[in-house]
């Protein structure tokens, strides 16, 4: 956990749980007023808070990421998510969290990442595939930085013909609903899925009636894409559920017939930590434009 005074951080872990790592205007001045910090300093400031919501089990090095949205002037909070027994390649680092909670949550772009430490190429690839990728600022413990710095000579979506990018995407037309919430299905509209066009979303659901969701992203490098369940559980991880203690009621997945991928992944990560959590699969079919 954080490592200041005791009663400040849970004051503060408090804010951010509750909100499950979106902070609108209200509550940034609240912890400014906490924290005795400026506007320009609270994207650092939060960074040992969004740490706190690692779950690690694997590495032990907890990353957390705070992502700044200046057209709804909100910030995200992200931190790194593994999987026990699973692939490294389905671990969730804390820059595709933050960003996966700000797109989840309504956000029009991210002006801004503040990072624990330098990201990985993995996430800087991650990055590129945002509409604004080439004035992405990035701040680090040690200084202020840009993505353009990061990644000089990148391969980006217009590299495979893809004119889309995350946060900048046409919303999707879908059919054969029956059966899924209407917030699933308004999931599903918003996945950017331009290479393989299997429009996947997922939706879990604990014993006390609480829905988290995750939405499929896709990359132009194909691999650091972000499953929907790997999203949805970082939302559930945002909340400060530990993932073997979460009571689960229900977990779905739901993807394009004649496109689907997304199953085998969907049941791995799921198996990692709840064994007796069954999947409830639907198939659905795009209305194309």
């Amino acid at each position: 956990m954080v490592d200041t005074d005791n009663k400040l951080n849970l004051s503060v872990l408090e804010v951010c749980k509750t909100a499950k790592g979106v902070l609108n205007l209200d509550l940034q001045n609240h912890v400014q007023t906490l924290l005795g910090c400026s506007k320009t300093q609270l994207g650092q400031a939060l960074l040992p808070y969004a740490a706190s919501f690692a779950q690690a089990p694997i590495s032990s090095f907890l990353v957390g990421a705070v992502a700044y949205d200046k057209l709804s002037e909100q910030y995200f909070l992200g931190a790194n998510l593994e999987f026990s027994h699973q692939a490294l390649s389905l671990v969730v680092h804390a820059e595709q969290a933050a960003i996966n909670n700000a797109w989840l949550n309504g956000a029009k772009e991210i002006s801004s990442l503040d990072i624990t430490a330098a990201p990985c190429g993995y996430c800087r690839q991650f990055m590129n595939e945002l509409s604004n990728a080439k004035q992405l600022k990035i701040t680090l413990p040690t200084g202020e930085t840009s993505l353009s710095q990061l990644l000089p000579g990148d391969f980006g979506p217009t590299d495979l013909g893809n004119q889309e990018s995350l946060f900048d995407s046409a919303p999707v037309k879908v059919v054969n609903t029956d059966g899924l919430s209407g917030e699933l299905i308004g999931h599903l509209t918003q996945v950017y899925a331009p290479y393989t066009n299997n429009i996947a979303a997922a939706e879990l659901v604990m014993t006390n009636g609480e829905r988290f969701y995750g939405r499929y992203v896709e990359n132009a490098a194909y691999s650091p894409s972000l499953s929907p369940m790997q999203s949805a559980l970082s939302q559930l991880a945002m909340s400060g559920e530990i993932l073997a203690e979460a009571k689960l009621e229900r977990a779905t997945l739901v993807e394009t017939k004649g496109k689907e991928n997304q199953r085998a992944v969907t049941e791995a990560v799921i198996n990692s930590f709840n064994k007796a959590l069954k999947l409830q699969y639907y198939l659905i079919d795009v209305k194309q434009a």
